[in-house]
């Protein structure tokens, strides 16, 4: 069977290209949207979608999220190795594959920049974590039905070797201890969901608590 090949990007045998152009489309549509609130500044941020069982669209390393396209979008598989392309992908590949790996009913992975992300990150890197206690909007994360509730962040130290990252995310999920995002000391976040639509929640009500976080900090002063 011959592979398919439209523009940069050739589809092997069993690979959908509607499927992944459905996933670019999304990955396109939401960048824009959270490029516009400041999200993704100078090229940052990296977002990917699930296509299949084994492969995951992602952004291409460097494109401005604020003005992506279907050519700015690539296949990988759960590897993190580049198919059909000689684009190369996000430098922090493995960490979405991670998640595809681990859960296999997580379909996107959405990893931005704010300022209040990159603020958070470092005011809480030497406590590990962000414990998030009594916000209503803490019933927006997927499993949390009461603001009676404990939502734990976990911050992990930055570095540009990505296997540790990805050690260090095993290790959290190895000892037992519940995962929905982690902040990255003075990067931004990770978080993922079974949609885009869940996944978008996530984020912004993580952005949203985040930044409550840090008024109440600064109020308390």
């Amino acid at each position: 069977m011959d592979v398919q090949i439209i523009m940069s990007q050739t589809f092997p045998p069993g690979v959908s290209s509607e499927a992944f152009f459905a996933c670019a489309d999304a990955i396109a549509g939401a960048a824009k949207d959270l490029a516009a609130l400041g999200w993704t500044p100078a090229t940052s941020s990296n977002f990917s979608m699930r296509v299949d069982d084994s492969h995951a669209a992602i952004t291409i390393s460097g494109r401005d999220k604020g003005r992506l396209d279907r050519d700015d979008i690539m296949l990988i598989d759960l590897d993190g190795q580049a198919v059909g392309t000689d684009a190369r992908p996000s430098a922090e590949t493995a960490l979405h594959t991670q998640v595809y790996r681990r859960w296999s009913d997580m379909r996107v992975v959405l990893h931005t920049h704010s300022r209040t992300q990159s603020v958070a990150s470092r005011l809480f890197a030497a406590q590990g974590s962000i414990r998030l206690e009594g916000w209503e909007l803490q019933k927006a994360i997927t499993g949390f039905h009461t603001h009676e509730s404990m939502l734990q962040i976990p911050v992990f130290p930055n570095t540009q070797h990505m296997p540790e990252l990805v050690a260090r995310v095993e290790a959290w999920l190895d000892a037992g201890k519940p995962l929905h995002a982690y902040l990255i000391d003075g990067h931004g976040i990770y978080t993922w969901g079974r949609d885009m639509a869940e996944t978008r929640r996530h984020l912004e009500a993580l952005e949203f608590l985040l930044a409550c976080e840090l008024d109440l900090r600064r109020l308390s002063a």
